[in-house]
């Protein structure tokens, strides 16, 4: 069984605006599904089986391209995601590594593959947000 999924889409702006883009958490709500509102490091997120509250942390290194996400839930459990940029000169690739959420065992493959599906759709919604900036 997964307990991860990667994702690549490419995107036809420059590295440095997507970067500064996709780094910001409040612009989450702008390309996810799950993330409501955003700021002070708090984040709504939102599930098919309601919301919850999550302390949210961005780790970024802009020479290095890498945004990573560690989301802290109320119980104490913590889900992280993990992405990098390459820089094509006008062009970018970014690819998303989705770890399994911090969930039990039995229920974890769904949860995976639920979460991917989304995934998609929320970088096919950035893609089309970024291209041709």
């Amino acid at each position: 069984m997964r307990d991860f999924d990667v994702q690549t889409i490419e995107i036809a702006a420059p590295c440095d605006a997507a970067f500064t883009y996709i780094a910001d958490p409040g612009t989450l709500p702008e390309w996810t599904h799950a993330f409501r509102p955003v700021s002070n490091g708090r984040a709504t997120m939102a599930t098919p089986t309601g919301s919850v509250e999550v302390e949210l942390r961005v780790e970024s290194s802009r020479v290095a391209g890498t945004i990573d996400w560690i989301m802290t839930f109320t119980d104490g459990s913590v889900g992280r995601a993990f992405s990098r940029l390459i820089d094509l000169g006008h062009r970018t690739l970014y690819t998303f590594v989705l770890m399994a959420p911090p969930v039990p065992l039995e229920r974890l493959e769904g949860a995976l593959e639920e979460q991917a599906r989304a995934l998609r759709e929320e970088l096919a919604a950035l893609q089309r947000k970024l291209s041709n900036r």
